[in-house]
């Protein structure tokens, strides 16, 4: 299967906020992120890709499917974790995940299996029969993925699933998340507010930004060496190395320079042009260097870029 999710022109109406406009989106195997602010469209896109909703126009396939038509066909190959933390607190862990399971459409004994499997997975294997009202935030977050990867589905869903962990714990969450996939052969979608999770994990990223896609692409193509160098320098007192020096010597040799303290970001040139005209003007200057090397782009580099340019060409568009 080529795509996990693919959309076409996809629109969500509500009376008041157009959620979802005209979005054409693929989600290929592996493990995506799917990023934006609050208000983006996330849990809309979310809702609809496990077919709780029905799009105003446009078309979504989930696994080869139509949600709004095969919707029970569908959730039963779907692993959904969901952002809310909403569990019943007399219940056991164990018999959550289990009754999870059945519902399924596990046999009774394979899902008691399963449960403990899928607990011992996500680390909570000796406490798989405390009730869940006696769990910390941290154990009821990996109940909620071992109830999601508990019916072996092809596919899984979770809604900020590290939401309200600590470092340590979303360290953790992380690493069983890649495991899922890499191990397990589970494709997942993973939605997040915090870039940098989804830069350390994800595969592939979809962002979203008022109900618009923004950006999507692999990791790779999305960040990492996006071309430009970066250099930090050591600032000295006297004139001879300053970091003003070689600003000034970089700028008339026509390239551009974004400087942050004594840290500078130079551009205009292909990479390797760049670096030779970098050294001649540190050399030139006598100035001492700390770091240089290719500027890394980050995700947040991308969302932020994408968006102010879309936002940009949406003002162009309406006063044309």
């Amino acid at each position: 299967m080529s795509a996990i999710i693919e959309t076409r022109g996809l629109v969500m109406q509500f009376p008041s906020t157009r959620a979802l406009d005209g979005l054409d989106l693929v989600v290929p195997p592996g493990v995506t992120g799917l990023v934006g602010a609050n208000g983006a469209g996330k849990t809309t896109l979310i809702s609809l890709v496990l077919g709780l909703l029905k799009p105003t126009s446009g078309a979504i396939e989930v696994l080869g499917l139509d949600p709004a038509t095969d919707g029970p066909r569908l959730r039963a190959m779907i692993g959904y974790g969901p952002e809310r933390n909403v569990l019943p607190d007399d219940m056991r862990a164990y018999d959550f995940v289990r009754h999870f399971a059945e519902v399924k459409g596990l046999p009774r004994d394979e899902a008691r299996s399963r449960s403990s499997d899928s607990l011992y997975l996500v680390g909570l294997g000796e406490e798989r029969f405390r009730a869940l009202g006696t769990m910390s935030t941290g154990q009821r977050q990996r109940v909620k993925l071992a109830q999601a990867i508990a019916a072996d589905p092809s596919f899984v869903v979770l809604d900020e699933p590290t939401d309200g962990l600590d470092p340590m714990q979303r360290d953790e969450m992380l690493n069983i998340i890649v495991e899922v996939n890499r191990k397990f052969g589970i494709d997942v979608m993973l939605s997040s507010h915090v870039l940098e999770e989804v830069e350390r994990i994800c595969d592939h990223v979809i962002a979203l930004d008022a109900g618009k896609l923004v950006a999507q692409g692999t990791m790779g193509d999305l960040a990492g060496a996006s071309g430009g160098v970066e250099v930090e320098l050591v600032e000295l007192d006297d004139r001879p190395g300053s970091v003003d020096d070689v600003v000034e010597r970089l700028t008339e040799a026509g390239l551009t320079v974004q400087r942050a303290l004594t840290t500078l970001t130079v551009g205009g040139r292909p990479d390797d042009e760049l670096f030779d005209q970098v050294t001649v003007a540190i050399a030139a200057a006598e100035a001492r260097v700390k770091r240089l090397g290719v500027r890394r782009r980050t995700l947040d580099d991308v969302f932020t870029d994408d968006v102010v340019t879309a936002e940009y060409a949406g003002r162009v568009g309406g006063d044309a």
